[in-house]
Formats: C-alpha cells, structure tokens, sequence
C-alpha cells in the first residue's frame, strides 16, 4: 500500500459529524450544528430559480458576480461608512470557511505565528498547520465570560507573529468585541507588521442594541484585515455556501492568486439572486430583531432548568454550564444528553486545542419556536 505523511495526524472526525450522527440515531432534537430547521426566504428561492432561467449558469467572474460585488460594497459603506472597492477589495467565496481557509493560505508561511483566541472554530487551527504556520492559542474562560484579556496578547507578540484571528460575533461563546477591545487591539498592531483575520459571519446577529465592530469601521485596522462573512448565516440558507472576503486591494490581490486555484468561482445563480435580494436592506436589517426573539424565548425557557445560562449578545448559540451539577468530562456529559434527554448540543472542549473542559455546552437556537418548545421540555425532565 502507497503510503502517506499526514498534515493533520492528530485530526479525525469531528465533533459536529459525530453529535449530530448520533442525534439521527437516536432520534434527538439537533441543536449541536449551526444551521436553522426552518427554510430561507420563498423570494429569494424564486430569485435563484429566475436566475437559473436567465441563463446564470456558467461559471461567474472569478472575484465573483459583479452586481453582487456592487451591492456589497454600498451595504458595508452603509452600515460601516466604509468604502471597499467593488473591482479590486471584494471578493465571493464559497462559504465562510473557503474565505478564512484561503486568507490563511495567501498570508502564512512556515514557521509564521497566528494568534488565536480559544474557544475557536476548529477551522482555524488546522488550516494554520497545513501551511507550515505556529498557533499561538490564548485560552479564554467562561468565568470572565469569554473576555480577552489584551495583556496576554502583548506577551504572544514576537517578529514571528504574522496573523491575529478574531470572531465576534464569537462562535462559540456568543460574546461580542467592545471599543475597549477596539482600542487594545488597535494599540498592539500600530507598530507592528501583523495582519487581521476578522471572521464576522455573524455580523447581523447582536443583540440588545449593542453594536458589531467591524474592522471596517476603523482605518488603521481595516488597512491590515481581511474580513470574511457568509450569506449562508444572513439568510438562512447555510447549504448554497456563499460568502465573501473584503481586504484593501494590495491584501486582495494575493487572496486573488489563492482563490483562483481553490475555487475558482462561485455557484453562478446563486450570486445573481443574492445580489437581487439585497438590494431590500430590510433582509439584513431585520434580522437582529428575528433572532433576539428566538434567543429571548430559549433563554427564558432554558431558566427553568438546572443548567447555569452564560450570557448570548450575538451568533444563535446560547451556553450553559453545568459543573455545579455534575464533574463529567464535557465530551461525555454531551452524548449522555442526547441518548437520554434527547437533545443535541456541542461541548466546549472541542473548541480548545488542548481540549480545556470548563463543563460548558452549545446549544444553537436558530429553530422553529416548536423545536426550541420541545428541547426545553425534554431537558426538564432530564434526570442529572
């Protein structure tokens, strides 16, 4: 047998793959991945199946369909004050992930370090390693609810330090960036050559009247940062697998030379019908409000129960912990609660490199009121 070097050797199935596996199989409500049970807009659907009919079916411009690039370009300078160049700094990816995977790939070289704040989604760490990078992890901790704590990052911080990776909305802890945070970010990279990796696909779903800071909203960090976000997450519809990337056009042309080899392009009809759709500003503004709704309900009902609720300001995942309850390791307590009560959620230690068990849970509330409804009645009768 023809033999092989594995890039990734300690990498196997992942948790998601193996939670909801077993939620099919025993019949639980699967609130473990972060995908909604209810279907996308009806309009948008008829726009993907008009554009189909109008012949949107051959491969779209490699920076992706140009109506779509314009629209995203008055949506950012609407809701940031930022002006992205539709022809050289936007870019149409298929999905988040290919965005992120691709801007590490243009950017890292070997023996580079990334700054990585953990919890993290597990893209991150292993896309790193492929290209011969350094993850630098910091560790975060439900006590100080997810927090960064800036004076770890300076002491992270050599000549080798490359790329920092943040995402807020955070999956998985729902926490937010702060203008302090803002502030401390900005002073760290002022005088140094580092590189941002914003993954902001859930940029629409923050709550409370609190704001998303973008990386676009601030020159000195917009001019060092890719940021990457899906429409997958904004409308409802993760399975087409359609984001986008927006860098200064000197970062986006080496993204460019990646994406080009990757992907190429990005599913034709699709874009075509997005770039209609968001032309209603309404299909973006409303959804914070849709959610906040949702997330109110859960929490409301997840109160009645035994677990502790942390706090959620955006994404559509709400964790709880449950240490004072009982010392299983997380990754256990998890797969005990879906055979059992019937409900599938995600463990946090997955989302630690050293697989760091705070006994904490993800739960995604992005479901249909019934679905949330029935979730909360089976994890009430759950015997701990």
């Amino acid at each position: 047998m023809t033999s092989i070097i594995s890039k990734l050797p300690q990498v196997g199935t992942t948790i998601f793959t193996t939670m909801s596996a077993l939620s099919a199989q025993v019949g639980a409500i699967n609130l473990s991945q972060g995908f909604p049970d209810y279907e996308c807009s009806p309009q948008l659907v008829e726009l993907v199946n008009q554009a189909m009919k109008d012949g949107y079916n051959q491969y779209a411009p490699m920076a992706g369909n140009k109506a779509l690039r314009d629209e995203i370009s008055l949506k950012v300078q609407k809701l940031h004050k930022a002006t992205y160049n539709p022809d050289t700094e936007i870019t149409i990816t298929a999905g988040g992930t290919q965005g992120i995977f691709t801007t590490i790939s243009a950017v890292i070289q070997p023996s580079d370090e990334v700054i990585v704040f953990e919890p993290a989604y597990d893209s991150y760490a292993p896309t790193i390693k492929i290209m011969g990078g350094v993850v630098k992890s910091l560790e975060l901790e439900p006590a100080n609810n997810y927090r960064i704590d800036w004076n770890m990052v300076k002491k992270l911080v050599t000549n080798r330090t490359r790329l920092i990776i943040l995402n807020s909305p955070h999956n998985p802890t729902a926490t937010i960036l702060h203008q302090e945070d803002i502030e401390q970010l900005s002073a760290i990279v002022r005088s140094q050559d580092i590189l941002i990796l914003s993954d902001e696909v859930y940029e629409h779903l923050i709550y409370d009247g609190e704001v998303h800071h973008s990386m676009a909203r601030y020159p000195e960090l917009k001019e060092r940062s890719f940021i990457v976000a899906s429409f997958g997450k904004l409308f409802h519809a993760t399975g087409w697998k359609v984001g986008y990337c927006l860098a200064p056009a000197h970062l986006m042309t080496e993204f460019r030379k990646v994406h080009q080899y990757l992907v190429f392009s990005v599913n034709s009809p699709v874009q075509q019908a997005i770039a209609q759709y968001l032309k209603d500003e309404d299909t973006y503004l409303s959804l914070p409000a849709f959610f906040q709704q949702k997330r109110d309900y859960f929490r409301k009902g997840l109160a009645e129960t035994k677990f502790e609720l942390l706090p959620s300001y955006g994404s559509y995942f709400q964790s709880v912990k449950y240490g004072h309850l009982n010392q299983e390791f997380d990754t256990e307590f998890a797969m005990r609660l879906t055979r059992e009560a019937g409900v599938a959620c995600i463990p946090t230690s997955a989302f630690y490199t050293r697989g760091t068990d705070h006994k904490v849970l993800r739960f995604c509330f992005a479901k249909k009121q019934e679905t949330l409804d029935d979730a909360v009645n089976r994890l009430l009768d759950f015997k701990f």
